[in-house]
């Protein structure tokens, strides 16, 4: 599954079966965990942000996500959230992906993860620019432990360029 995809998603509660937002953003760790969701709804001079970790995620569709109940929603400070998907200063989606020996792999367009394996980050979506998207597709990357989120890139091993797979279901094909 994509993140991407989730974007927006309603979040409910199971027991009162009430919706208790959407999903604004997804919050990863450094060792490609996704430790839970942001909820939409940042209030315009707060520093807190309403957050869902990911243990308190009891299920997980294409139409919405079920939380356990309305407590599960915590007050976040935003500075103590390290890595997100889509917003905020540090920010996997756009980032660069450069292997150690300074060779450009793309940007990250999606991150993707295995409903099987839990919360764990299976892969990287890389686009190499608009006209190579429409040629080539866009390609995708397996996580290895190998792989470090930095400041700027996404700095993968050597010979990952050997590793990119095309993407299969993509939106160019």
């Amino acid at each position: 599954m994509k993140l991407q995809d989730m974007i927006g998603l309603a979040v409910f509660d199971v027991e009162d079966g009430k919706q208790i937002g959407k999903i604004h953003d997804f919050i990863l760790t450094a060792d490609w965990t996704i430790q839970g969701i942001e909820l939409e709804g940042k209030g315009l001079f707060s520093s807190h942000v309403k957050t869902v970790d990911w243990e308190d995620i009891v299920a997980y569709g294409e139409d919405a996500v079920m939380i356990r109940n309305q407590q599960a929603v915590r007050n976040t400070e935003a500075d103590d959230i390290h890595y997100t998907y889509l917003l905020g200063g540090s920010k996997l989606k756009d980032l660069s992906v450069l292997t150690e020996e300074g060779l450009m792999l793309g940007h990250v367009t999606d991150v993707y993860f295995d409903q099987e394996l839990g919360n764990k980050v299976k892969g990287l979506e890389i686009s190499d620019g608009f006209v190579s998207d429409l040629i080539e597709g866009r390609k995708w990357l397996p996580c290895t432990d190998d792989m470090s989120i930095g400041e700027n890139a996404i700095m993968v091993p050597p010979l990952s360029e050997q590793r990119l797979e095309k993407v299969i279901h993509s939106v160019n094909g």
